[in-house]
């Protein structure tokens, strides 16, 4: 029986759970993640979690969110004037935005907070700071 290894290309199956139960993501039923093995296609305690089952093994980890997205940080929240935002604009609590940065960069931001002067964006990642369940099956190995 085959085992996954470094180089292969692997699909699996999972349902990504938060501390609390809820469910943040998961896979369909036909659209399995499908990432090569050592590829940093994925995090890589999801690529050890996987190397060394055969196809129909099941695993649950946990990715510690240090190991996952990282801590929230406080200098990825940043206040902008509400004039930067067109008036007949809406603009609400929980609204994402893409913006750009000098120099290229791009990042999406969502809304936190609203006032009549200021817009506070939070451009951590949603799942910053948090620790990622992930129950997974491994489906195939090419």
């Amino acid at each position: 029986m085959a085992l996954a290894q470094q180089g292969n290309t692997v699909s699996v199956h999972y349902i990504g759970t938060l501390d609390n139960g809820r469910i943040f993501h998961s896979t369909p039923d036909d659209e399995p993640l499908v990432f090569t093995i050592g590829q940093s296609q994925v995090f890589p305690a999801l690529e050890r979690a996987v190397t060394g089952l055969a196809v129909g093994e099941t695993v649950n980890i946990v990715i510690p969110a240090d190991e996952a997205y990282g801590p929230r940080l406080k200098e990825n929240i940043i206040r902008v004037e509400r004039t930067y935002f067109p008036a007949e604009k809406e603009i609400t609590i929980g609204q994402k935005l893409s913006i750009s940065f000098t120099g290229g960069g791009e990042r999406v931001v969502q809304i936190v907070g609203i006032s009549e002067t200021e817009v506070t964006l939070d451009g951590n990642h949603p799942l910053a700071g948090l620790d990622l369940t992930f129950a997974l099956r491994l489906d195939g190995i090419e």
